[in-house]
């Protein structure tokens, strides 16, 4: 399983990710959840991914191979973060109708990403992007995202995070909730990654 979290704020915006995953107890790797893409002074995003290993692999690699070959769409030519989500919606049901073609197993080649970024001047956003290609925003009650193992770290979210908190709060408070979930089940463990 996996564990990350967006949390949105006036300030600005604090993923965390946690980087174990298993097939298994006695069959445990560590990957990262979190992967970026910044060109500074024009536009950064960062993908947190939960769900299966081999789907967020190859959406990752195929974002970075539509940047190299300059397909289009891609990240550096979108214009808003509601492009940036139909285009990452996109890639991933692609890859994902791709590996049930390959596979007529009863494996879930499903996948779920929560998008955070900013273009040029416009305000920060989150969204996340569920395996059927829709996506949502935070809400300004809850303005934050989780995906993967979700329920043991919402509680401290839910009583500290609002619009207004100042990002080395959220930051802790990120933490806290990471750790509330690393502690209550051992398929979400270190290391743990943290962007603000």
């Amino acid at each position: 399983m996996t564990y990350c979290l967006a949390i949105n704020t006036h300030h600005g915006f604090v993923l965390c990710s946690d980087s174990r995953t298993n097939a298994g107890f006695d069959n445990i790797s560590t990957y990262t959840k979190m992967h970026t893409f910044a060109w500074p002074g024009n536009r950064v995003f960062a993908l947190l991914s939960a769900g299966n290993l081999a789907t967020t692999q190859l959406v990752i690699k195929r974002i970075n191979a539509d940047l190299e070959s300059g397909a289009t769409p891609n990240l550096l030519g979108i214009r808003n973060m509601q492009e940036a989500a139909d285009y990452v919606a996109s890639v991933s049901t692609s890859v994902q109708n791709l590996h049930v073609v390959r596979d007529s197993g009863s494996v879930s080649f499903e996948a779920t990403f929560i998008l955070a970024g900013q273009i040029g001047t416009a305000h920060h956003e989150t969204l996340m992007v569920y395996p059927q290609g829709n996506y949502i925003h935070e809400s300004d009650a809850h303005p934050f995202l989780q995906i993967g193992e979700v329920k043991y770290g919402k509680p401290i979210l839910d009583r500290v995070i609002t619009r207004g908190t100042q990002l080395a709060p959220a930051a802790r408070c990120a933490l806290v909730s990471m750790n509330s979930t690393v502690r209550s089940n051992l398929t979400v463990g270190a290391p743990i990654d943290l962007l603000i």
